[in-house]
């Protein structure tokens, strides 16, 4: 059967934005970019995707559609069966849509407060739900969030791993996380041998270390303060690696990257800047 041209130059639109969004990413990337590489008037790119937002949520289309059908097969199965259905089927399903969710992982935000949107929200509730079982409490939801994170995030970041590896690893991580004990289920620490404790409170800080000494200098009291807690002030360099990926693609702003990184913005302009 001849294809039809209506759903064969969509298809073609399809193809062209998800190579030049790889190429320049989402936000650099015009309807009029697209419509050049296929020699088509924006209009004609119009005709099909009334904005870029559509193009976006087309490409998200068939992964939401799959974690759907997903979670309809784990419905109604038993709570432990029912969680590895969903987690193992969801590290599946990321891994197949690997090279769109890359890219637009962080852009799905961008199709608006739509259907695709409320889409999304659905299916992230529904895997919680399914992953914490009946009568959670607090820490198993919270663990459930992680766990999807667990499941997804990684395809971000490693892009360089094969996917059987970051299979094996992204399951083996989310295994752990599900099976830790609870932070109070090991009872009280243990007694201290003299100095263990001292030495193990000496901060890391060269500079912190220097200050914290008996014979410091006056004054470095200020410098001894211990570090509030809160958002890391420093990138691993795997970390370093995808924040400017992730600039340098004009895909994510520096609060989004930030947000996912879990730092603050001026540590990601920190290490952004150090690259020039």
């Amino acid at each position: 059967m001849t294809a039809d041209p209506a759903d064969d130059t969509r298809t073609r639109i399809l193809r062209a934005a998800l190579d030049l969004f790889a190429e320049h990413g989402y936000q650099r990337t015009s309807l009029r970019q697209i419509g050049e590489r296929l020699r088509l008037t924006k209009t004609a790119i119009l005709y099909h995707f009334p904005a870029k937002e559509n193009l976006l949520a087309a490409l998200v289309e068939p992964l939401l559609a799959d974690l759907e059908r997903l979670l309809d097969a784990a419905q109604g199965q038993p709570t432990e069966q029912a969680r590895w259905t969903v987690l193992e089927g969801w590290v599946d399903v990321i891994l197949a849509h690997r090279r769109p969710l890359g890219m637009l992982y962080h852009d799905i935000a961008l199709v608006g407060r739509g259907d695709t949107y409320h889409r999304l929200i659905t299916i992230a509730m529904r895997a919680n739900d399914l992953i914490a079982g009946p009568d959670a409490g607090r820490r198993e939801r919270v663990r459930a969030v992680q766990a999807v994170a667990a499941c997804s995030d990684p395809v971000v970041f490693f892009t360089d791993v094969s996917d059987e590896v970051l299979r094996a690893d992204m399951l083996d991580g989310v295994r752990r996380l599900l099976t830790a004990p609870p932070a109070d289920a090991a009872g009280p620490p243990a007694a201290d041998p003299a100095g263990t404790a001292a030495r193990r409170a000496v901060p890391a800080d060269p500079a912190l270390a220097e200050a914290s000494r008996p014979d410091a200098a006056p004054g470095s009291e200020v410098v001894t303060r211990r570090r509030r807690p809160g958002r890391p002030r420093a990138l691993g360099r795997e970390q370093v690696e995808a924040a400017r990926r992730m600039h340098a693609a004009g895909t994510h702003s520096v609060d989004a990257i930030a947000a996912t990184l879990g730092v603050s913005r001026a540590t990601v302009y920190r290490h952004l800047d150090e690259q020039q």
